[in-house]
């Protein structure tokens, strides 16, 4: 029999109106998954007592018949999002202490839609990293494995946490963010589905900041219809975030209709990089035949400034986050470091700063801060800007031609250990973004699903990219290639 916490949204949703369980007795069925699960270090704040308050609230309005399709379900929140009176740290020393006094909008959303909480979970601080090695709270780890292989895998980054967590069934499903594949990355690494939705379908409101313009949050599931469930409760407009688009929310479950007869499948040709593994080319392909088995016409299409989009996001990114992480030091709130008698407010900056900034974010800072300084703004910024826009000129031309969706891999390579980078150069680290930067630079949904196994047996994830505003469609896609893919593995329990 399946224990609770292994069910998905979908089938746990159906069993707590049918009464055969409580969102009781399935909210503790993952907290006890999450105490067993220590070794992974996934959830870092736990929240047992809110959890089971709101699993008793969640019972209630399930007895009345008027409940949400989130109502009652266990989740986990990324440290990134702020929830009220709780540790808020971005895996970050210098917001250690850090309780908000308010909820962010998304997390309020699931909130109200009779969602549980069961905690924080870790992340790469401020979510600048691809493996999840950035982290205050330490590394987390993957639950796969590598066949015959003890080695400690990476679950990726920066939601890595998240897609941890699902992956080990700790939770039904987590929230995530994406600022470069910060939640496609870890899903395909993890055997999970994590869609990133349009830029401003969810708002950013009460999201600790790492890049403006390219942040989005997004839901990381086990299933492609657990996905559009979880989304649904988490977009809406919101007033309190000047980029949050005013437009109506599809029923994304209700789009899963199976059928994509007619649908165009662009496969674009600069995605085929050099050395790219063979096991990632014949997973691309076989996704490509699954399209065509299904009635989709399969063509190659052209995204000429794809080779730009890396250098062009590691300049937008960390130019933004030195602007967003300017406001953190040590006079308002987080950490202060201890000053020396003589000391003044500089030093205290420095002093906080050098102790609360991890090296990673302490890297993309000056990066960011050399890239917008008065002699280097145009030949850097505004070339990475003017970059962007071709990029995102290339999709909409695309797209304007009759394509529905694009069909790339999600990462070009699976997990690969903790630690195995830690000596590399970073650009190696950041080319784990490779095929998901893009998305982020157009501001279009992208989502990434589990479709094969390496030879090592470790999960092999194919990212679909859709329209501006096109979820809806883009989840159908996904549907489809998740039922022809039959991806059914689950990591042997070890932890």
């Amino acid at each position: 029999m399946t224990a609770p916490n292994e069910l998905t949204i979908a089938e746990a949703r159906d069993a707590l109106r049918r009464g055969e369980m409580t969102s009781v007795e399935l909210t503790e069925a993952c907290l006890n998954a999450i105490e067993a699960a220590g070794a992974l270090n996934a959830f870092v704040h736990k929240t047992p007592e809110i959890a089971l308050d709101r699993a008793r609230a969640a019972d209630i309005r399930l007895q009345q018949g008027d409940a949400p399709a989130m109502c009652g379900i266990p989740v986990g929140i990324k440290d990134l999002f702020c929830t009220e009176g709780m540790p808020s740290q971005a895996a970050s020393r210098i917001l250690s202490g850090f309780r908000p006094e308010y909820e962010s909008t998304v997390s309020a959303q699931l909130r109200d839609a009779g969602a549980v909480m069961l905690g924080k979970l870790n992340m790469d601080e401020f979510a600048m990293g691809s493996s999840n090695e950035t982290a205050c709270y330490g590394p987390v780890v993957n639950p796969w494995r590598r066949c015959n292989d003890d080695t400690a895998l990476t679950p990726g980054g920066s939601s890595g946490g998240s897609a941890s967590a699902v992956a080990a069934n700790l939770c039904l499903g987590a929230t995530g963010t994406d600022t470069g594949g910060s939640i496609r990355q870890p899903a395909a690494f993890t055997g999970t589905v994590g869609i990133k939705p349009t830029y401003g379908r969810c708002s950013r409101w009460g999201i600790i900041a790492f890049a403006s313009s390219l942040d989005q949050a997004g839901p990381m599931t086990r299933t492609v219809q657990d996905a559009a469930i979880m989304l649904q409760a988490m977009c809406g407009h919101d007033a309190k975030d000047s980029t949050s688009a005013d437009l109506p929310v599809p029923d994304f479950e209700a789009a899963l209709t199976g059928d994509i007869r007619g649908k165009r499948i662009g496969l674009p040709r600069e995605y085929r990089m050099d050395g790219m593994p063979d096991e990632i080319e014949k997973l691309w392909a076989d996704g490509a035949q699954m399209l065509r088995d299904a009635g989709a016409e399969v063509v190659d299409i052209s995204l000429p400034h794809t080779k730009y989009a890396l250098p062009a996001y590691y300049v937008i990114a960390p130019a933004e986050a030195s602007s967003n992480l300017a406001r953190y030091d040590g006079v308002r709130y987080g950490h202060r470091a201890k000053l020396s008698q003589g000391d003044g407010i500089t030093e205290m900056y420095e002093k906080t700063r050098a102790e609360g900034f991890g090296p990673e974010v302490q890297r993309r800072v000056m990066i960011g801060t050399y890239v917008l300084s008065a002699g280097f703004y145009d030949a850097y910024y505004n070339r990475a800007r003017k970059v962007r826009a071709l990029i995102k000129r290339d999709f909409d031309q695309v797209f304007g031609d009759g394509i529905d969706a694009i069909l790339t891999p999600a990462t070009p390579s699976a997990a690969f250990g903790l630690g195995e980078m830690a000596d590399a150069d970073p650009v190696q680290m950041y080319l784990n973004d490779v095929f998901t930067v893009t998305v982020n630079l157009a501001g279009l949904p992208g989502i990434a699903l589990p479709t094969g196994l390496d030879r090592q047996g470790l999960p092999l994830g194919l990212q679909l990219i859709g329209q501006p505003w096109g979820e809806a469609d883009l989840l159908n896609v996904a549907h489809v290639l998740e039922r022809a893919a039959g991806f059914v593995a689950k990591p042997a329990r070890w932890w």
